[in-house]
């Protein structure tokens, strides 16, 4: 047989040997099938022992055995490299590592099990430390404990109806304001129960009240150690102002919410079950986002120094879309209050004359009209002139078919919208009119007052 041509070299492997020459004190090499037969004779058998010759270089085959052995070479199985021994090593740590973990694990999972089972070592959860008891005055928590005592709930009872309102004390002598819808079930002779933060109750008797702007004021006799609400400026109010609504929505009573002032001077009306007018308010609002719901009408709107800016008066009910505080559907964060300035004015008349008195300009107007602003009519409900004679609308030049479209410079959409910017204001106030008729004129008139809605 020929002799195999040799293999190309390997960049890692020794350097090759030429068959034909034996290295000094060393057995000659030959390619596997090419030993020599006398070679073969003459090959001592394998040493006994457990290490021969191993060349890791060898080429290797199915069925083939190395024909040279040698000490370093043992018996049955290659010689690890120091690369493998070092892995080896690596791998029996490892091993030892994860028995002695699950040992461990298991010691540790018996011993915890047996302290559960014979209760050593009960578990004791942390607790806070002692938080102070007073509160940041300006917080909701510290409003609140200011203005409580100075609320009350109505319970209202008349001969077909009876409901649920909130007041809220003005003054030492037991007056108290709320809504005119609160209390006019009990208008014509009903029962009105007043409930104070304590639990103390009293009787209350109307002394007036004006479906005009929905208030009322109530008064107690016979109770002593009174605390007034103080009254705030609902002129300084500005949007996104926090707030502080306190009520009995659905009758829990003390119920405190709070939110922020959404938006001022919002024209809302109310009312108007009766048809003629006549029990329609007319109020420019503060709007808020604290929730209110029915039961809250007649309760504070409270600034941070827990001072009254708004009177709770109406939401805007998700359920039927109507202004009124009457209605039974939930709070969908569209509550509207009295602003206080426009309230005080009205409770001192209440109490003082037992009514109130509206500003007027003198003028009857078409709320029919789908335009934008609001039109004098062609004539009053009684037939006579639209523009009474004499009156505030008179003498500043106003006519029939006059469209009024701004006050102050404020923009009216409507007739209702007019009203509500009227009635912010007191008798007596000068206004400027935008007004136009075949044309754009401004006219300035001064406010007349009219015991009437």
């Amino acid at each position: 047989m020929a002799p195999a041509s040799p293999a190309p070299a390997d960049p890692g492997a020794p350097p090759s040997v030429d068959a034909s020459v034996s290295a000094p004190g060393a057995p000659s090499v030959y390619a596997p099938g090419e030993l020599p037969d006398s070679a073969a004779a003459a090959a001592p058998e394998p040493a006994a022992g457990p290490w021969q010759r191993y060349d890791p270089w060898a080429a290797s085959a199915a069925g083939l055995q190395p024909l040279v052995s040698g000490p370093l070479q043992q018996t049955g199985a290659a010689v690890p490299t120091e690369q493998q021994r070092r892995k080896r090593g690596r791998r029996l740590l490892l091993v030892w590592t994860l028995l002695v973990a699950v040992v461990s694990s298991g010691i540790g999972g018996l011993a915890g099990a047996y302290v559960e089972r014979e209760g050593v070592g009960d578990v004791h959860l942390p607790q806070a430390g002692k938080v102070p008891a007073g509160r940041a005055p300006d917080s909701v928590a510290g409003i609140a404990a200011r203005a409580l005592p100075s609320v009350v709930t109505l319970h209202v009872r008349g001969a077909d109806e009876a409901g649920t309102g909130t007041g809220f004390v003005l003054d030492a002598r037991g007056h108290i304001l709320t809504n005119n819808h609160v209390v006019e079930p009990a208008a014509s002779g009903g029962e009105i129960s007043v409930t104070f933060s304590s639990g103390a109750t009293a009787k209350g008797k109307v002394v007036g009240r004006d479906s005009g702007y929905d208030l009322a004021v109530v008064q107690v006799t016979g109770v002593h150690g009174l605390t007034p609400m103080p009254l705030g400026n609902s002129d300084d109010v500005r949007v996104g102002d926090p707030v502080v609504a306190i009520g009995a929505p659905f009758d829990l009573a003390n119920t405190v919410t709070s939110g922020i002032i959404s938006a001022k001077e919002r024209p809302i009306t109310a009312g108007g079950e009766k048809g003629d007018g006549s029990d329609v308010s007319y109020v420019d609002a503060l709007q808020t986002d604290a929730p209110i719901n029915p039961g809250n009408s007649g309760g504070p709107l409270l600034d941070s120094r827990a001072r009254v800016i708004g009177i709770n008066s109406a939401i805007r009910s998700a359920a039927d879309g109507t202004d009124s505080g009457t209605g039974q559907a939930g709070s969908i964060g569209l509550g509207f209050a009295i602003p206080v300035n426009q309230a005080r004015r009205v409770a001192e008349e209440l109490i003082n004359n037992g009514h109130a008195t509206h500003p007027v300009i003198g003028v009857t107007l078409d709320m029919g009209y789908t335009g934008d602003g609001a039109r004098i009519d062609t004539k009053a409900r009684d037939g006579g002139p639209a523009v009474t004679k004499g009156g505030p609308g008179d003498r500043a030049g106003l006519r029939a078919g006059d469209v009024i479209t701004e006050v102050d410079g404020q923009r009216v959409h409507s007739g209702e919208e007019l009203i509500v910017k009227i009635r912010a204001h007191r008798p007596g106030d000068r206004l400027r009119l935008t007004v136009e008729h075949g044309g754009t004129r401004e006219v300035s008139l001064v406010l007349g007052a009219s015991d009437q809605n």
